[in-house]
């Protein structure tokens, strides 16, 4: 049993035993948590001074993802011609003067929203520029056959560092407030500067930098819509991340507006949300091929959880709902995220993953109004309603496009 069990570990951990990936994941789960404390001190700041309005929340989100939607695209180009390591040092920098100067608004005292917004459009900003090298060096750090484990224990990092980090937020807004939970954030981002620093560069499998030049914004959209076992998921992400992740927006107006909760109530939820998401992140370490299907069925499990989540009579009843939401929400983005990075060239990468981004977090500030808007005028509960039907419909297009992506796949083989 004993033996088992560790063989199991070994499995579930392998990249681990890498040293660069060991550096990366321990930095960036500090960073996470850090990042985390701003996420939700943000979004309880815009709560309270806009009294629990779903526009100005909806607003919010916007800000924080549009220059994602707008930068995203040129994001991956530079990714795919820069110094991927070198590049992810600079923008951390950058994130963590985004902190303190919200610590610093906060600090001045009576910050106004405008301000909020601003700030919250640089951190944006910086999410479209680090994303496209964070998520590439983590397939560059180790073989290719721990690839599919690394994406994985990745998102199992993201997810864990949300059990605490909403945690501890919401403990220092009750105790010390919002300014030293930025605070703390921005001296958060020297543990992933030093382990980026501290990393043997020679053992970075680091792709061929592609060259400066015309079309290639436009390369990385002609070869998702070429490779279908890519376009595919691409059409479900862009689906369920418009109308269905929106938990910065719904999430917050759920606890407040349906079970006139606290923010105490809020930062469990997210808690308890994200050990659902720990423990999906966990299962799909140990998964080693991913196809259409997978994705698809990940979909229509995610829409599931936010119908029966809609459907809860108190917020005590939300609570382990919560978990089943975090756990089929990471196992979609999961899915998602590794059929992407295992399909696409090495030279595309960095476009294809920008895109994906874009896909992602910059359809929020589409999908973020509409869900605020849909909380202010009816309720947040018809917001997850709209967001699980959204991932039934992505569910019948995997499933229906299925059979195309794998018979492309295997004429592309074929021919090679």
């Amino acid at each position: 049993m004993l033996t088992r069990l560790r063989q199991s570990a070994q499995t579930t951990f392998a990249s681990l035993a890498v040293r660069n990936f060991r550096l990366f994941f321990g930095g960036q789960f500090i960073s996470q948590v850090g990042n985390w404390l701003t996420t939700i001190a943000q979004s309880l700041l815009v709560l309270h001074i806009t009294h629990n309005n779903g526009i100005a929340m909806g607003g919010l989100a916007a800000c924080q993802y549009l220059p994602v939607l707008v930068f995203g695209s040129w994001a991956g180009v530079v990714t795919d011609r820069q110094n991927k390591r070198r590049m992810l040092i600079i923008v951390q920098a950058l994130a963590m003067a985004q902190s303190f100067m919200l610590a610093g608004l906060i600090f001045a005292g009576h910050p106004a929203l405008i301000a909020i917004y601003a700030i919250a459009a640089f951190g944006g900003l910086t999410t479209a520029f680090g994303n496209p090298p964070r998520r590439s060096l983590v397939v560059e750090m180790v073989p290719e056959e721990l690839v599919q484990n690394a994406v994985s224990l990745n998102s199992a990092l993201m997810t864990s560092a949300r059990i605490f980090g909403p945690a501890l937020a919401g403990l220092l807004v009750i105790t010390v407030g919002y300014g030293w939970c930025f605070a703390i954030d921005g001296i958060s981002y020297l543990a992933v500067i030093w382990g980026l620093w501290r990393m043997n560069i020679s053992e970075i499998l680091s792709s061929e930098r592609t060259e400066k030049a015309k079309g290639q914004i436009r390369a990385g959209f002609s070869y998702i819509r070429s490779v279908h076992e890519l376009f595919v998921p691409f059409v479900m992400m862009g689906v369920v991340g418009t109308l269905a992740f929106n938990f910065g927006t719904i999430l917050p107006l759920f606890v407040k507006k349906t079970f006139h909760g606290s923010d105490t109530n809020f930062t469990i939820l997210y808690s308890v949300l994200s050990i659902g998401s720990l423990l999906g992140a966990l299962v799909t370490a140990r998964r080693r091929t991913i196809s259409v299907r997978s994705v698809a069925n990940a979909a229509a499990l995610f829409g599931f959880s936010l119908a029966i989540l809609a459907a809860a009579p108190s917020m005590w009843t939300a609570y382990p709902l919560g978990i089943f939401m975090g756990f089929s929400g990471v196992v979609f983005m999961t899915a998602s995220t590794a059929i992407v990075q295992m399909r696409t060239d090495t030279q595309m990468r960095g476009r294809v993953l920008a895109l994906q981004a874009m896909v992602f977090l910059g359809s929020t500030p589409i999908g973020g109004p509409i869900m605020g808007v849909i909380c202010q005028l009816w309720s947040p509960r018809a917001a997850l309603l709209v967001g699980a039907v959204a991932c039934w419909w992505s569910w019948a297009w995997g499933v229906r496009h299925q059979n195309d992506a794998a018979e492309i796949s295997a004429t592309s083989l074929e021919r090679h």
